[in-house]
């Protein structure tokens, strides 16, 4: 065991999953990583940490992972529900696997995080569930319809979890990032759609760094249990919707 509480991060292979893995460790906490490219996990080399190739859709699996984690470490206080995709297109034209993949992975994987971890919080009456949605869950863009559907489940499920685990005396923070250097639009297809991101990224000098939103992350879970900072929206400057 360490003095340090466990956590547990979906999707730590890159990006702002990889960034909150890495500042919690920083400062002693012992950590779950999890994600479907354990190779990328293991090359991290942080101290006190489990890495475990899960792929979210699973919930048996992501379960199990978070048992080994606790058996060595005690258990998870916060769950950072990060693993998602973003198959950005236009929505008459694209293939609706597209639709059923960010529907599995960014809705069905979301619930499985918390499933894995929430009965053990309400039973010791303490933890923070942390869900990843975006600043897309907040307002439609083009060519984001059933993305943005998925980040408006997030929302809308998040604000229902922290008013029934309110009485438990679990925190649920809800991330909306706008636009982040990281991985997570690799996966568009549509190649109008990526060139036109592309155009509007470089227009505002680019994104912001994941490191950032993980150290708002790490400031909101270190205040007090019974301070909650509800939801966490950060974008660049320059970004104007």
């Amino acid at each position: 065991m360490t003095a340090k509480p466990l956590v547990a991060v979906t999707g730590a292979s890159s990006g702002i999953g990889e960034a909150t893995a890495r500042a919690f460790s920083a400062t002693g906490h012992p950590v779950l990583l999890m994600a479907r490219r354990i190779e990328r996990l293991e090359a991290l080399r942080l101290p006190n940490s489990v890495c475990r190739k899960v792929d979210v859709r699973d919930r048996a699996m992501l379960a199990a992972a978070v048992r080994d984690a606790e058996a060595r470490f005690g258990p998870v206080d916060m769950m950072f529900a990060n693993a998602g995709i973003a198959r950005l297109g236009d929505v008459g034209k694209q293939d609706p696997a597209d639709w059923d993949e960010m529907i599995a992975i960014n809705v069905n994987g979301v619930m499985n995080s918390v499933h894995a971890v929430m009965s053990g919080m309400m039973d010791r009456r303490h933890g923070t569930l942390v869900m990843m949605s975006s600043i897309a869950g907040r307002k439609v863009y083009p060519d984001h319809t059933v993305y943005c559907g998925t980040k408006y489940f997030v929302h809308g499920v998040s604000e229902s979890l922290r008013e029934y685990l309110s009485a438990y005396d679990v925190r649920v923070i809800v991330i909306s990032p706008g636009i982040i250097e990281t991985e997570v639009l690799d996966g568009v297809k549509d190649p109008v759609t990526r060139a036109s991101y592309d155009a509007n990224k470089a227009a505002i000098g680019g994104g912001i760094g994941a490191e950032h939103v993980a150290d708002l992350i790490l400031d909101a879970y270190n205040l007090p249990q019974k301070a909650l900072v509800q939801e966490i929206c950060i974008t660049p400057t320059r970004q104007k919707y």
